[in-house]
């Protein structure tokens, strides 16, 4: 189990699930939540292959605070399939001020955790965060 900076540990299900998702792509996304109790980075959801980006942006809490982790494919204007893994710290700004403060202290050091991510993405509101903004941040 890695130990972050801020002395939040992270589950080692964070990176295998991660590594499935980057590797075998048989995962849409990953959401994670920081479990205050135990100081741990957990998995809290996972997607499957076919699920949409609204299945996903629907998996987070409305007030509270999230990492998760997004694989967006598309394709390019050459006609070529490609995909993108985008981090988003899902931060809303109804959630606890507390919360908020630990996952921002958390968020680069579990970020690293996760080798392959391409593209970040704050959120505190689901308007930061709709399709269009994804499909604009892959060119």
């Amino acid at each position: 189990m890695a130990n972050a900076k801020s002395g939040m540990a992270v589950d080692d299900e964070c990176k295998l699930k991660f590594l499935e998702l980057k590797s075998k792509r048989n995962h849409r996304f990953i959401v994670y939540k920081i479990e205050e109790k135990m100081q741990q980075v957990m998995v809290e959801k996972i997607g499957n292959p076919n699920e949409t980006y609204e299945d996903f942006t629907n998996s987070l809490p409305e007030n509270e605070c999230r990492y998760a982790v997004y694989d967006y494919d598309f394709t390019t204007n050459d006609n070529c399939q490609k995909s993108k893994i985008f981090f988003i710290a899902w931060s809303p700004d109804t959630s606890r001020v507390r919360s908020k403060m630990l996952y921002a202290s958390s968020k680069d050091r579990f970020k690293r955790e996760l080798d392959g991510i391409q593209v970040e993405l704050q959120a505190t509101d689901p308007s930061e965060m709709t399709f269009d903004i994804i499909k604009g941040r892959v060119n």
